[in-house]
């Protein structure tokens, strides 16, 4: 998938893998600008309580540091829609800082996907995939933590091109 080619991580994407691409980020963007719901799992976490034990200082955290947050989330996702083809397959060149909101990104929309999926540390998502495919191999969940393994092997593959940090 990436590879590296000087200083930029390189790919080259299908159609399919381009509209997968275009929908996660997407409804990652969707998420954190329709009215964010703290009592929705995802959004907690995604954005988690740094003093769980003190829910007035959480608060207060947030007061001051969520909309800071919220906005470099967006625009990391962005950052995959901008560098996508505009129609079809395409390549993606990403320099460094494309690279680590690219990274950034697909993160975050694994943390959705993962809670929504009930998916934790302790999942083997091989055997997940292959239950959800023998008991329904056509359901949503099937696609769904397809999806999920394929974002994982796209953030691996970036991980491992980008250039050694001296």
């Amino acid at each position: 998938m990436f590879r590296r080619n000087g200083t930029q991580c390189v790919a080259t994407f299908a159609i399919d893998e381009v509209r997968v691409l275009r929908k996660v980020a997407g409804e990652v963007v969707g998420l954190l600008t329709d009215g964010m719901d703290h009592t929705d799992p995802v959004v907690s976490r995604l954005f988690p309580d740094i003093y769980p034990d003190r829910p007035d200082d959480s608060a207060e955290f947030r007061l001051y540091t969520e909309g800071e947050l919220k906005t470099g989330k967006i625009d990391q996702a962005g950052a995959i829609l901008a560098a996508l083809p505009d129609e079809g397959e395409g390549e993606v060149r990403l320099d460094g800082e494309a690279a680590e909101a690219w990274l950034r990104a697909i993160n975050d929309a694994r943390l959705a996907m993962g809670t929504r999926l009930d998916i934790g540390a302790e999942t083997d998502l091989s055997e997940e995939l292959e239950q959800a495919a023998v008991h329904d191999p056509g359901s949503s969940r099937v696609f769904q933590l397809s999806v999920y393994a394929y974002l994982g092997y796209l953030q691996e593959s970036l991980l491992n091109a980008l250039p050694e940090i001296d």
